[in-house]
């Protein structure tokens, strides 16, 4: 499985002729100015594929002041590492989502099978799943379009706290900055 993540990472890099997806990773390919980035670790949790870790982010223009915020979600296994940024105007759905992934049910399709699933622009994938209604409703993380990562529902519910936490701190940061 890390071999497949490994792939879909570099195969990320190898776009780089296409603009980014995200506002936070265009802004930082400004030219002709200083551009400060910063970081804050909120958390990780272990996987069966490896460690996912959530981090806070800050980039600034120091020329004219601009500065846009949001996260960055990491996966480290024994082969590889990368990490998908998420916009902090994002935050607010992908949470909502996650409420809705988190305590989904058969219900919601007459249908015996579903998948349920939020991507941002990014490609990071929190989605539901159940085959034909049978045991338990699993719940996943995916980078783009490597193999899904099983989360068990303390996983996900730490993963959550952890987006939660990270937009509260960005949250705080913002109105700070903002005050006059």
């Amino acid at each position: 499985m890390a071999g497949c993540c490994a792939f879909v990472f570099a195969a990320r890099a190898q776009e780089s002729t296409n603009l980014p997806p995200t506002e936070i990773e265009n802004f930082e390919l400004q030219t002709d100015a200083v551009i400060v980035k910063g970081f804050n670790e909120v958390g990780t949790i272990s996987t069966s594929a490896g460690v996912v870790s959530v981090r806070c982010k800050q980039s600034a223009n120091t020329a004219t002041g601009r500065v846009e915020y949001g996260i960055t979600v990491g996966l480290v296994t024994s082969d590889t590492r990368g990490a998908l940024v998420v916009d902090y105007d994002e935050l607010d759905a992908l949470l909502n989502g996650m409420t809705f992934l988190g305590r989904i049910t058969y219900d919601v399709t007459p249908m015996p099978s579903f998948d349920a699933a939020l991507t941002t622009k990014s490609g990071l994938r929190i989605a539901a799943h159940s085959e034909r209604r049978q045991g338990g409703i699993q719940t996943f993380l995916q980078f783009e379009d490597s193999p899904r990562i099983p989360l068990s529902s303390d996983q996900f519910s730490q993963f959550q706290s952890l987006i939660q936490q990270a937009k509260s701190s960005l949250d705080l940061i913002r109105s700070k900055t903002s005050s006059p």
